[in-house]
């Protein structure tokens, strides 16, 4: 196995483990500023595909239109 294909494999975890790793460090620096880090909430995950509110059906209608 080549080492060029196993980097995806840990790059992955590394990159989901970066927002904690940011609010850990965010933590340590309001700590010693003498304040509390509350986590933001985050928003849930939207879908990126946005369907329509009425379907076309011109494929059907348009043959039967000729």
């Amino acid at each position: 196995v080549c080492v060029a294909c196993l980097i995806p494999l840990f790059l992955v975890p590394i990159v989901n483990l970066l927002p904690v790793l940011f609010h850990i460090l965010m933590a340590k620096v309001y700590r010693m500023m003498g304040k509390e880090y509350q986590r933001p909430e985050r928003a849930p995950p939207a879908c990126p595909f946005k369907p329509s509110a009425t379907k076309p059906n011109n494929s059907v209608s348009f043959f039967f239109r000729l």
